[in-house]
Protein backbone atom coordinates (compact mmCIF):
# COMPACT_ATOMS: atom_id res chain seq x y z
CA UNK A 1 0.00 0.00 0.00
CA UNK A 2 2.85 2.48 0.85
CA UNK A 3 4.66 1.84 -2.63
CA UNK A 4 1.00 2.63 -4.19
CA UNK A 5 0.84 5.88 -2.11
CA UNK A 6 3.94 6.85 -3.53
CA UNK A 7 3.46 6.05 -6.77
CA UNK A 8 0.11 7.79 -6.67
CA UNK A 9 1.62 11.39 -7.53
CA UNK A 10 2.81 9.91 -11.02
CA UNK A 11 0.24 7.63 -12.14
CA UNK A 12 -3.25 7.37 -11.17
CA UNK A 13 -4.32 4.60 -8.85
CA UNK A 14 -6.27 2.27 -10.91
CA UNK A 15 -2.68 2.01 -13.06
CA UNK A 16 -0.52 1.95 -9.91
CA UNK A 17 -3.37 -1.19 -8.27
CA UNK A 18 -2.84 -2.78 -11.92
CA UNK A 19 0.61 -2.95 -11.80
CA UNK A 20 0.90 -4.15 -8.62
CA UNK A 21 -1.31 -6.58 -8.33
CA UNK A 22 -3.61 -5.02 -5.68
CA UNK A 23 -7.21 -4.46 -5.96
CA UNK A 24 -8.39 -0.65 -5.61
CA UNK A 25 -10.93 -1.56 -2.95
CA UNK A 26 -8.73 -3.06 -1.04
CA UNK A 27 -5.77 0.46 -1.49
CA UNK A 28 -9.14 2.88 -0.48
CA UNK A 29 -10.02 0.83 2.38
CA UNK A 30 -6.16 1.28 3.98
CA UNK A 31 -6.37 4.63 3.24
CA UNK A 32 -9.83 5.43 4.98
CA UNK A 33 -8.72 3.45 7.83
CA UNK A 34 -5.44 5.25 8.05
CA UNK A 35 -7.26 8.50 7.75
CA UNK A 36 -9.21 7.31 10.93
CA UNK A 37 -6.61 5.50 13.24
CA UNK A 38 -4.07 8.20 11.94
CA UNK A 39 -0.16 7.10 11.45
CA UNK A 40 1.09 3.79 13.62
CA UNK A 41 2.23 5.26 17.15
CA UNK A 42 5.80 4.19 17.91
CA UNK A 43 6.27 1.77 20.66
CA UNK A 44 6.33 3.30 23.74
CA UNK A 45 9.25 2.25 26.34
CA UNK A 46 7.69 0.75 29.81
CA UNK A 47 9.40 2.34 32.88
CA UNK A 48 10.31 0.60 35.69
CA UNK A 49 7.37 0.37 38.85
CA UNK A 50 8.86 3.09 41.28
CA UNK A 51 8.52 0.88 44.44
CA UNK A 52 10.56 -1.93 42.35
CA UNK A 53 13.75 -3.09 44.01
CA UNK A 54 17.12 -1.78 42.89
CA UNK A 55 19.76 -3.69 41.62
CA UNK A 56 21.71 -3.28 45.25
CA UNK A 57 18.70 -4.68 46.65
CA UNK A 58 18.01 -7.42 44.59
CA UNK A 59 21.57 -8.60 45.30
CA UNK A 60 20.46 -8.31 49.49
CA UNK A 61 17.53 -10.33 49.36
CA UNK A 62 19.65 -13.49 47.12
CA UNK A 63 22.31 -12.56 49.61
CA UNK A 64 19.50 -13.34 52.57
CA UNK A 65 18.32 -16.04 50.85
CA UNK A 66 21.70 -17.86 50.10
CA UNK A 67 23.12 -17.25 54.17
CA UNK A 68 22.79 -20.33 55.86
CA UNK A 69 20.42 -19.63 58.57
CA UNK A 70 17.64 -19.41 55.40
CA UNK A 71 19.32 -21.69 52.79
CA UNK A 72 16.78 -24.49 53.66
CA UNK A 73 14.02 -22.57 54.36
CA UNK A 74 11.24 -21.70 51.73
CA UNK A 75 10.64 -17.87 50.58
CA UNK A 76 7.58 -18.11 53.38
CA UNK A 77 9.13 -19.33 56.32
CA UNK A 78 11.76 -15.95 55.72
CA UNK A 79 9.30 -13.67 55.15
CA UNK A 80 7.49 -14.17 58.39
CA UNK A 81 10.90 -15.00 60.24
CA UNK A 82 11.88 -11.52 58.93
CA UNK A 83 8.56 -9.99 59.83
CA UNK A 84 8.88 -11.40 63.35
CA UNK A 85 11.77 -9.35 63.76
CA UNK A 86 10.93 -6.40 62.17
CA UNK A 87 12.31 -6.23 59.03
CA UNK A 88 10.53 -6.14 55.59
CA UNK A 89 13.00 -6.50 52.66
CA UNK A 90 10.00 -7.74 49.82
CA UNK A 91 7.01 -10.06 49.52
CA UNK A 92 7.28 -13.31 49.06
CA UNK A 93 5.88 -13.24 45.44
CA UNK A 94 9.46 -11.25 44.96
CA UNK A 95 11.57 -13.43 46.53
CA UNK A 96 10.02 -16.50 44.10
CA UNK A 97 10.71 -14.24 41.19
CA UNK A 98 14.20 -13.50 42.08
CA UNK A 99 15.15 -17.46 42.82
CA UNK A 100 13.33 -18.13 39.33
CA UNK A 101 15.43 -15.50 37.54
CA UNK A 102 18.57 -17.39 38.83
CA UNK A 103 17.44 -20.89 38.32
CA UNK A 104 17.45 -21.71 41.72
CA UNK A 105 13.67 -23.00 41.89
CA UNK A 106 12.76 -26.30 41.18
CA UNK A 107 10.82 -29.54 42.39
CA UNK A 108 13.03 -31.30 45.50
CA UNK A 109 11.20 -34.37 45.27
CA UNK A 110 12.24 -36.88 43.07
CA UNK A 111 9.17 -37.32 40.41
CA UNK A 112 8.38 -39.46 37.80
CA UNK A 113 9.78 -37.85 34.57
CA UNK A 114 8.26 -39.23 31.22
CA UNK A 115 10.95 -39.82 28.43
CA UNK A 116 10.33 -38.02 25.11
CA UNK A 117 9.17 -40.94 22.79
CA UNK A 118 10.37 -40.61 19.52
CA UNK A 119 7.66 -40.81 16.72
CA UNK A 120 7.87 -44.02 14.18
CA UNK A 121 8.52 -42.99 10.87
CA UNK A 122 8.69 -46.69 8.81
CA UNK A 123 8.28 -46.65 5.28
CA UNK A 124 7.41 -49.53 3.24
CA UNK A 125 7.83 -49.71 -0.65
CA UNK A 126 6.86 -53.08 -1.25
CA UNK A 127 5.22 -56.62 0.56
CA UNK A 128 7.07 -58.23 3.51
CA UNK A 129 9.18 -54.77 3.97
CA UNK A 130 6.92 -53.34 7.01
CA UNK A 131 3.78 -55.41 9.10
CA UNK A 132 1.82 -53.99 11.47
CA UNK A 133 0.27 -56.04 14.38
CA UNK A 134 -2.62 -55.57 16.69
CA UNK A 135 -5.03 -57.17 19.41
CA UNK A 136 -8.71 -56.56 19.66
CA UNK A 137 -11.58 -57.54 21.87
CA UNK A 138 -14.42 -60.11 20.81
CA UNK A 139 -17.66 -60.50 22.75
CA UNK A 140 -17.82 -63.83 23.80
CA UNK A 141 -21.32 -65.78 24.60
CA UNK A 142 -22.11 -64.11 27.84
CA UNK A 143 -21.56 -60.58 28.90
CA UNK A 144 -18.32 -60.18 30.30
CA UNK A 145 -16.44 -62.79 28.33
CA UNK A 146 -14.01 -61.62 25.60
CA UNK A 147 -12.17 -63.24 22.97
CA UNK A 148 -8.96 -62.09 21.63
CA UNK A 149 -8.24 -61.41 17.96
CA UNK A 150 -4.67 -61.49 16.95
CA UNK A 151 -3.97 -59.68 13.66
CA UNK A 152 -0.83 -58.94 11.54
CA UNK A 153 -1.22 -56.93 8.97
CA UNK A 154 1.56 -56.11 5.71
CA UNK A 155 0.94 -52.44 5.63
CA UNK A 156 2.13 -52.18 2.16
CA UNK A 157 -0.59 -54.70 0.82
CA UNK A 158 -2.94 -54.47 3.62
CA UNK A 159 -2.82 -58.61 3.67
CA UNK A 160 -3.65 -60.35 6.25
CA UNK A 161 -0.62 -62.22 7.04
CA UNK A 162 -1.68 -63.61 10.00
CA UNK A 163 -3.83 -64.20 12.50
CA UNK A 164 -5.29 -66.28 15.44
CA UNK A 165 -7.95 -66.04 18.18
CA UNK A 166 -7.64 -66.79 21.85
CA UNK A 167 -8.84 -66.73 25.17
CA UNK A 168 -6.58 -64.13 26.54
CA UNK A 169 -3.31 -61.77 25.55
CA UNK A 170 -0.59 -64.13 25.73
CA UNK A 171 3.28 -63.57 24.94
CA UNK A 172 3.59 -67.01 24.13
CA UNK A 173 0.57 -67.00 21.83
CA UNK A 174 2.08 -63.84 20.14
CA UNK A 175 5.38 -65.32 19.74
CA UNK A 176 3.63 -68.27 17.99
CA UNK A 177 1.81 -66.43 15.87
CA UNK A 178 4.95 -63.95 14.59
CA UNK A 179 7.27 -67.39 14.30
CA UNK A 180 4.66 -68.96 12.43
CA UNK A 181 4.06 -66.16 9.84
CA UNK A 182 7.30 -65.37 9.22
CA UNK A 183 8.26 -68.76 8.10
CA UNK A 184 5.08 -68.85 6.04
CA UNK A 185 6.12 -65.63 4.02
CA UNK A 186 9.80 -66.75 3.79
CA UNK A 187 11.22 -63.33 5.35
CA UNK A 188 14.86 -63.37 5.11
CA UNK A 189 16.61 -61.28 8.16
CA UNK A 190 17.07 -58.00 8.58
CA UNK A 191 14.36 -57.34 5.81
CA UNK A 192 11.11 -56.89 7.97
CA UNK A 193 10.28 -54.21 10.56
CA UNK A 194 7.39 -55.32 12.84
CA UNK A 195 5.36 -52.59 14.39
CA UNK A 196 2.96 -52.72 17.17
CA UNK A 197 1.62 -50.30 20.19
CA UNK A 198 3.15 -50.91 23.85
CA UNK A 199 0.33 -53.55 25.42
CA UNK A 200 2.35 -56.11 27.33
CA UNK A 201 2.25 -58.88 24.85
CA UNK A 202 4.10 -56.47 22.22
CA UNK A 203 6.90 -55.71 25.18
CA UNK A 204 7.24 -59.30 26.21
CA UNK A 205 10.33 -60.38 26.74
CA UNK A 206 9.58 -63.82 24.52
CA UNK A 207 8.73 -61.52 21.84
CA UNK A 208 11.61 -59.19 21.88
CA UNK A 209 14.24 -62.12 21.93
CA UNK A 210 12.16 -63.99 19.01
CA UNK A 211 12.38 -60.97 16.72
CA UNK A 212 16.34 -60.33 17.60
CA UNK A 213 16.35 -64.29 16.92
CA UNK A 214 14.32 -63.79 13.30
CA UNK A 215 16.35 -60.54 12.69
CA UNK A 216 13.26 -58.67 12.84
CA UNK A 217 13.27 -54.44 13.82
CA UNK A 218 10.45 -54.39 16.10
CA UNK A 219 9.14 -50.59 16.55
CA UNK A 220 6.63 -49.42 18.60
CA UNK A 221 3.90 -46.67 19.04
CA UNK A 222 4.03 -43.57 21.16
CA UNK A 223 1.74 -44.09 24.31
CA UNK A 224 -1.64 -43.11 23.95
CA UNK A 225 -1.32 -42.37 20.15
CA UNK A 226 -3.37 -44.43 18.08
CA UNK A 227 -2.19 -42.74 14.87
CA UNK A 228 0.97 -44.31 15.01
CA UNK A 229 -1.04 -47.87 14.23
CA UNK A 230 -3.31 -46.57 12.06
CA UNK A 231 -3.58 -49.56 9.36
CA UNK A 232 -4.26 -52.09 12.33
CA UNK A 233 -7.08 -49.87 13.59
CA UNK A 234 -8.80 -49.19 10.34
CA UNK A 235 -8.13 -53.12 9.60
CA UNK A 236 -10.51 -53.72 13.04
CA UNK A 237 -12.54 -51.57 12.19
CA UNK A 238 -13.97 -52.73 8.29
CA UNK A 239 -13.94 -56.31 10.31
CA UNK A 240 -16.45 -54.97 13.00
CA UNK A 241 -18.26 -53.09 10.77
CA UNK A 242 -19.13 -56.15 8.23
CA UNK A 243 -22.55 -57.00 7.29
CA UNK A 244 -22.02 -60.50 8.86
CA UNK A 245 -20.03 -59.42 12.15
CA UNK A 246 -22.14 -60.87 14.95
CA UNK A 247 -23.03 -59.25 18.00
CA UNK A 248 -21.42 -61.72 19.97
CA UNK A 249 -19.96 -64.85 18.99
CA UNK A 250 -20.71 -68.03 20.53
CA UNK A 251 -17.30 -70.00 21.10
CA UNK A 252 -14.09 -69.82 20.31
CA UNK A 253 -15.35 -72.05 17.14
CA UNK A 254 -17.21 -70.04 15.94
CA UNK A 255 -15.06 -67.08 16.16
CA UNK A 256 -12.37 -68.97 14.38
CA UNK A 257 -14.94 -70.12 11.51
CA UNK A 258 -16.06 -66.03 11.01
CA UNK A 259 -12.50 -64.72 11.21
CA UNK A 260 -11.53 -67.42 8.14
CA UNK A 261 -14.37 -66.63 5.89
CA UNK A 262 -14.16 -63.07 6.37
CA UNK A 263 -10.02 -62.79 5.85
CA UNK A 264 -10.22 -64.73 2.55
CA UNK A 265 -12.68 -62.38 1.63
CA UNK A 266 -10.75 -59.68 2.62
CA UNK A 267 -7.62 -60.81 1.25
CA UNK A 268 -9.32 -61.33 -2.25
CA UNK A 269 -12.20 -59.24 -2.84
CA UNK A 270 -12.44 -56.32 -0.80
CA UNK A 271 -11.68 -53.77 -2.81
CA UNK A 272 -9.59 -50.99 -0.92
CA UNK A 273 -9.95 -47.62 -1.49
CA UNK A 274 -6.47 -47.26 -0.54
CA UNK A 275 -4.88 -49.66 -3.21
CA UNK A 276 -7.08 -47.51 -5.98
CA UNK A 277 -9.76 -50.11 -5.44
CA UNK A 278 -7.15 -53.37 -5.93
CA UNK A 279 -7.93 -56.32 -3.55
CA UNK A 280 -4.70 -56.93 -0.90
CA UNK A 281 -3.92 -60.05 -2.59
CA UNK A 282 -3.05 -58.24 -6.03
CA UNK A 283 -0.87 -55.62 -4.76
CA UNK A 284 0.88 -58.32 -2.06
CA UNK A 285 1.48 -60.89 -4.90
CA UNK A 286 1.43 -58.41 -8.17
CA UNK A 287 2.42 -62.03 -10.58
CA UNK A 288 -0.49 -64.19 -8.93
CA UNK A 289 -3.98 -63.83 -10.24
CA UNK A 290 -6.62 -64.15 -7.15
CA UNK A 291 -7.39 -67.79 -6.87
CA UNK A 292 -11.08 -67.04 -5.38
CA UNK A 293 -11.84 -63.85 -8.18
CA UNK A 294 -14.15 -64.76 -11.12
CA UNK A 295 -12.57 -65.94 -14.31
CA UNK A 296 -13.99 -62.88 -16.32
CA UNK A 297 -12.56 -60.50 -13.47
CA UNK A 298 -9.32 -62.13 -12.38
CA UNK A 299 -6.32 -60.30 -12.99
CA UNK A 300 -3.49 -59.40 -11.28
CA UNK A 301 -1.56 -55.85 -10.07
CA UNK A 302 0.76 -55.87 -12.95
CA UNK A 303 -1.97 -57.03 -15.38
CA UNK A 304 -4.32 -53.94 -14.31
CA UNK A 305 -1.24 -51.09 -14.26
CA UNK A 306 -0.77 -52.39 -17.91
CA UNK A 307 -4.68 -51.86 -18.51
CA UNK A 308 -4.87 -48.42 -16.80
CA UNK A 309 -1.45 -47.16 -18.42
CA UNK A 310 -2.82 -48.18 -21.71
CA UNK A 311 -5.87 -46.25 -21.11
CA UNK A 312 -3.98 -42.93 -20.20
CA UNK A 313 -1.87 -43.22 -23.27
CA UNK A 314 -4.88 -43.53 -25.81
CA UNK A 315 -6.91 -41.12 -23.16
CA UNK A 316 -4.37 -38.20 -22.29
CA UNK A 317 -7.37 -36.34 -20.28
CA UNK A 318 -8.41 -39.63 -17.82
CA UNK A 319 -7.24 -39.33 -14.40
CA UNK A 320 -4.57 -42.55 -14.06
CA UNK A 321 -5.10 -44.29 -10.60
CA UNK A 322 -2.65 -46.34 -9.35
CA UNK A 323 -1.77 -47.84 -5.74
CA UNK A 324 0.73 -46.19 -3.98
CA UNK A 325 4.87 -46.83 -4.90
CA UNK A 326 5.18 -46.57 -0.90
CA UNK A 327 3.22 -46.12 2.21
CA UNK A 328 4.70 -44.31 4.99
CA UNK A 329 3.34 -44.60 9.03
CA UNK A 330 3.90 -40.73 10.31
CA UNK A 331 5.79 -39.56 7.42
CA UNK A 332 8.34 -37.07 7.73
CA UNK A 333 7.64 -33.63 6.45
CA UNK A 334 10.65 -33.39 3.82
CA UNK A 335 9.63 -36.95 2.25
CA UNK A 336 10.78 -37.27 -0.93
CA UNK A 337 9.04 -40.64 -1.81
CA UNK A 338 5.62 -40.72 -1.99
Amino acid sequence: MAAIEQAAPAVDVATACRALGVPRASFYRHRDRQRRVGPPRPPSRRLPPPRALSGGERHCVLDLLHSERFVDAAPAQVYATLLDEGQYLCSVRTMYRLLAANDEVRERRQQRRHPAYAKPELLATGPNQVWSWDITKLKGPVKGTWLCLYVILDIFSRAVVGWTVAYRESAALAERLIRQTVRKHGVARDQLTLHADRGAAMKAKAVIELLADLGVTRSHSRPQQSNDNLFSEAQFKTLKYHRDFPERFGSIQDARAFCRAFFAWYNTKHRHSGLALMTPHQVHYPATPARSAPPARRCSMRGTVAILSASCASHLRRRRRLPPAAVWINPPADRTVS
